[in-house]
């Protein structure tokens, strides 16, 4: 199992006890999208995410507190979805989407 693989599967285990289920690993084994534009990758020894022109680091070692911060930013995200998220996500992936981003 490589490194990031590992890192990425301890971060989803930590997200997904803090409540966020919707959280999937992209298939390049250390990508997860959490929210609507909201990725956490592995890289480099470092938890990096990226919301929009927002970047965020966090030491890699640690997939409890970044859990948290992310947790904490999925929440506020989660507080104001926008509209047009279910129309997309019906029309992209049919009504099986869910509530995945």
């Amino acid at each position: 199992m490589s490194e990031g693989r590992a890192a990425t599967e301890k971060l989803r285990a930590e997200l997904q006890g803090l409540g966020v289920t919707t959280a999937y690993e992209l298939g390049d084994d250390a990508t997860l999208s959490v929210w609507i534009g909201l990725v956490v990758q592995y890289r480099d020894g470092f938890y990096r995410w990226q919301e929009g022109a927002v970047k965020r680091r966090h030491l890699g070692t640690d997939p409890v507190g970044c859990a948290i911060r992310v947790a904490r930013r999925y929440t506020e995200l989660q507080a104001d979805i926008p509209d047009w998220w279910g129309d997309l996500a019906k029309e992209l992936r049919g009504d099986s989407a869910g509530d995945y981003p």
